[in-house]
């Protein structure tokens, strides 16, 4: 009787350790179900999307991912930013994968050749990456210079050479004239087909899925975890637009002007800097400015305030402010490794934006003190002309429709000469070079406006 109690509480006993060894199992099996990040590269190739991808490498890194998978389906973008997300590639610590589905074109190519597995799906296609210049919008993009070619063709070699994949072929994307018999003629870029790139050894196998790609990787089963960028990379991205870049240099300039030419800052020259800060602020992030270009149009404001409030007149600080902020644009616009050719399409986009901005704000300071909204902004919620805005003096009022010239600069603050006597006098919000003929518009409390008028006979 003993025996048999014995033997079912063991039995029992062997059950309890059984399941808790099996529990302990499933669990331990499940934390060590492998992790494995996926992070597209889809859409123009900018150079917001290199922080995001560095960032997703990153966080794999730390967590003990398993590989990261790049799944790509580019016409391509900027050299630079795919020469960024290369070289975050080539120094992973964490496995890389390339899922071509369904093309890598161009800058494309470069990013697929730096990953260390290349899976192409079905009707993929690869290549095609010569630089090329774009033009205005609508024109046609236009060749670039020969050490732009070489440059690009060597770092797709480079590339391919450090992932054992044939660099000839890499070569042959970015540049026509180097020919491979048996795949393609001198003078026509290389680009394969998934067939093609399976059978030249460029890629390593196909996948049809990210599933069927996964299986192949031995990565069956794994955790899958898709990143997508944050909030923070969406507007560093939007920041680095061509377009959007374009407009903050515009307006960022146009409030510098026009608080310059109106005698302060205010609100037009606190917005300018804003616009500019906000540009500066992404091409930091995506690493075109750095120290210097900061330092160069901190110098800028520097030297146009010390204009604005100390240095009488327009000279020499001024046009070496103006300057000092171009320089800094120009700069910002252009990445380590880029040619002179890049640096002249960056100063002429600068230069462009000047141009539109200087247009703008003689436009702006023309007509805009003439709108109820435009004189709020220069002042003119003051006193109106009457008894209900408080009364003039008479020496005041009898200036009313006189005509004169400006004695000094008038910003929009300063002295003119009326029938033989000087006056202190106020603009409607223009600037008045010293020298040209004014007429008193109004008399608004202890405060004489003018205008600028054309050359006309005044009484000296």
């Amino acid at each position: 009787m003993a025996r048999s109690i014995v033997k079912h509480w063991a039995g029992s006993l062997s059950l309890v350790v059984f399941g808790f060894l099996a529990t302990f199992a499933s669990a331990f099996a499940q934390e060590r179900r492998p992790l494995v990040y996926i992070a597209p590269i889809e859409g123009v190739i900018d150079l917001g999307l290199a922080p995001f991808v560095q960032r997703v490498l990153d966080e794999a890194t730390e967590t003990g991912a398993a590989a990261v998978v790049l799944e790509i389906n580019t016409f391509g973008g900027r050299v630079d930013a795919a020469v960024q997300i290369r070289d975050a590639l080539l120094n992973s610590r964490v496995r890389t994968v390339a899922f071509v589905n369904k093309r890598a074109i161009s800058a494309g190519a470069l990013i697929a050749l730096s990953a260390e597995n290349l899976v192409m799906a079905g009707g993929g296609t690869i290549g095609a990456a010569t630089p090329v210049q774009m033009g205005q919008p609508g024109a046609a993009a236009k060749p670039v210079e020969e050490k732009t070619v070489s440059y690009v063709r060597k770092e797709f070699r480079a590339t391919a050479e450090s992932r054992k994949r044939p660099p000839l072929l890499a070569e042959a994307m970015v540049d026509a004239d180097v020919e491979i018999p048996g795949v393609n003629e001198k003078g026509k870029l290389l680009t394969l087909t998934t067939e093609e790139a399976l059978q030249h050894k460029l890629a390593d196998f196909r996948a049809d899925t990210l599933e069927s790609a996964l299986e192949q990787l031995g990565l069956g089963g794994a955790e899958v975890r898709r990143a997508s960028p944050n909030w923070a990379e969406h507007v560093v991205r939007f920041l680095t637009h061509p377009v959007v870049s374009s407009l903050l240099m515009t307006i960022g300039m146009i409030g510098i002007i026009v608080g310059v030419r109106t005698g302060g800052f205010g609100f037009a020259g606190g917005a300018g800097v804003a616009c500019l800060a906000l540009f500066f602020w992404g091409h930091w992030l995506v690493q075109l400015a750095g120290w210097e270009e900061l330092l160069l149009a901190g110098i800028g404001l520097i030297l146009l305030a010390a204009e604005l409030f100390v240095i009488p007149g327009f000279g020499v600080a001024g046009i070496l402010g103006i300057l000092a902020i171009v320089g800094a644009l120009i700069l910002g616009l252009v990445g380590a490794g880029d040619t002179s050719q890049v640096l002249m399409i960056a100063a002429g986009r600068v230069v462009f934006s000047l141009l539109i901005a200087l247009l703008a704000s003689l436009v702006i300071l023309r007509y805009l003190p003439r709108l109820p909204f435009g004189r709020r902004l220069i002042l003119e919620s003051g006193l109106g002309a009457g008894q209900e805005f408080g009364s003039a003096p008479d020496s005041d009022r009898r200036w009313l429709g006189k005509k004169g010239r400006a004695s000094s600069l008038l910003r929009p603050a300063g002295i003119a000469e009326i029938e033989g006597e000087r006056v202190d006098v106020v603009s409607e919000g223009e600037l008045i070079d010293a020298g040209q003929f004014v007429e008193v518009t109004r008399v608004d409390g202890n405060r004489i406006v003018v205008r600028q008028v054309t050359n006309i006979n005044v009484k000296e």
